[in-house]
């Protein structure tokens, strides 16, 4: 039997098979060709190929077995084929190994640039917190000091340090209606506290949204202006003094007056305690040696301010100076004649008081002669003052008085045709213009 017509089975049955089973042996699938293909027989089974295909399978078998043989054979006897494979391989994985390496590299470095940079804020930062306790440190101390008045403050907005500044308003002496000194300017020597910890917070927030670099320049910019500030308040300060006591050694030596025998007469209160020289530290910075130096310029217009607290430069009466006789030669007004006029006569009402030009002793209070009632106040050194004419006297022969203090009232007593007060500076008993000492108390005002 065959599947096909006109071809008989490969395996005929014997006719007498339902009677007995007869075993054969198991046969490998055959091919067969006929006219019209190949037939593949197996186990009793039948795969029908045509030409092509089974043309197609035979072929790409035999290429499959000449391909590998030749691979085979190629690898064989090519051992530099491996050997370049190889080191291909080992060329890729080194190449890889070092790029890994590379990119670690770069990251260390960024790594560590991050950190030389966080540890470079940090030590600029720090700089600029030392800086900072320097100079309210060197503003506490410039407030110790009374020439140099407080705190310096932050510039307001849009201000700059070339804008003129008010200067202090003059305080009137009791007698007097110009200053005898200047005032000191004004106080701008602190700077404003800051608490380490908000500063450090407001420097790193400020820090993370503008860059680190313009926040430290920033910083650095206020911490300079503020200590040009200070430095030129020093600067002003030190002038002021130097040129204070230049006036006052001006205005002593033209007087004609010593200056060791005036500080030698002066008084002094109770004081007293160890002696403790100052020294100046031998790596001291330019605002500690200008500090220094306005110390002692300091202390040495204290010393001539108490010694010119004995010299009588200031006027006896309030208000406007108007003299109704001059020192000197003039026509005595009761005979007309020439005479001498030993002081100045300043024009006053009855009753208006009449005030100590300087610091002393009464020497005198009570009537004398043409002077009619007259008080002399002895300031020392040779130096004196009379107050004459006056209608009551206010002190006692003895008793201390103080510049300013009220020592009689203007009158018209003794040689005198109408209400005035004369008023004499005598040097060791003689009389001397005061016009002369009135003049040298104007040259201090002005400074």
């Amino acid at each position: 039997m065959s599947y096909r017509s006109g071809h008989q089975s490969a395996y005929r049955q014997p006719p007498n098979a339902g009677r007995h089973i007869t075993r054969q042996p198991i046969n490998p699938p055959q091919a067969k060709r006929d006219q019209s293909g190949y037939t593949l027989v197996h186990a009793g089974k039948q795969v029908r190929f045509g030409p092509v295909v089974f043309w197609i399978v035979v072929g790409t078998v035999t290429a499959l077995g000449v391909w590998s043989a030749a691979t085979a054979t190629y690898f064989a006897f090519r051992d530099d084929v491996l050997t370049r494979l190889i080191a291909r391989q080992a060329e890729m994985q080194y190449a890889y190994e070092d790029r890994i390496a590379d990119l670690r590299a770069k990251v260390d470095r960024a790594t560590s640039r991050q950190l030389l940079d966080q540890e470079q804020f940090d030590q600029k930062l720090e700089q600029i917190m030392r800086r900072q306790a320097a100079l309210e440190s060197r503003a506490t101390a410039m407030s110790a000091i009374p020439d140099i008045t407080g705190s310096i403050r932050s510039p307001s907005r849009g201000a700059t340090l070339s804008e003129p500044r008010p200067s202090g308003i003059p305080k009137p002496s009791p007698i007097s209606d110009t200053a005898v000194f200047v005032a000191p300017p004004d106080r701008e020597a602190r700077l404003e506290s800051r608490g380490s910890n908000g500063a450090n917070a407001s420097v790193i927030k400020a820090a993370k949204i503008q860059g680190v670099d313009n926040v430290l320049v920033r910083l650095q910019n206020s911490l300079d202006q503020v200590e040009r500030r200070q430095m030129a308040s020093l600067t002003n300060a030190e002038e002021s003094l130097e040129s204070r006591a230049r006036r006052m050694r001006g205005v002593i030596s033209d007087l004609g007056l010593n200056l060791g025998q005036l500080e030698a007469a002066t008084p002094h209160a109770g004081m007293g305690g160890p002696y403790v020289p100052v020294r100046l530290r031998a790596n001291a910075d330019a605002f500690e040696r200008q500090l220094y130096r306005i110390n002692i310029d300091r202390a040495q217009v204290e010393r001539l301010n108490r010694t010119l607290a004995l010299v009588p430069y200031r006027k006896p009466v309030i208000g406007e100076v108007e003299f109704t006789s001059g020192f000197g030669i003039r026509s005595d007004p009761f005979l007309g004649r020439p005479a001498m006029h030993t002081g100045l006569d300043f024009r006053a009402s009855t009753g208006d008081p009449v005030r100590a030009t300087a610091n002393g002793k009464v020497a005198s209070a009570g009537w004398a002669g043409g002077y009619g009632r007259m008080v002399e106040i002895d300031h020392g050194n040779g130096l004196s003052t009379r107050y004459g004419h006056l209608s009551e006297i206010e002190v006692k022969v003895g008793e201390v008085v103080k510049i300013g203090q009220v020592i009689g009232l203007v009158g018209s007593t003794g040689r005198s045709t109408g209400p005035h007060l004369h008023y004499e500076t005598r040097i060791d008993g003689e009389a001397v213009d005061p016009q002369k000492f009135l003049r040298a108390g104007v040259r201090l005002s002005a400074g």
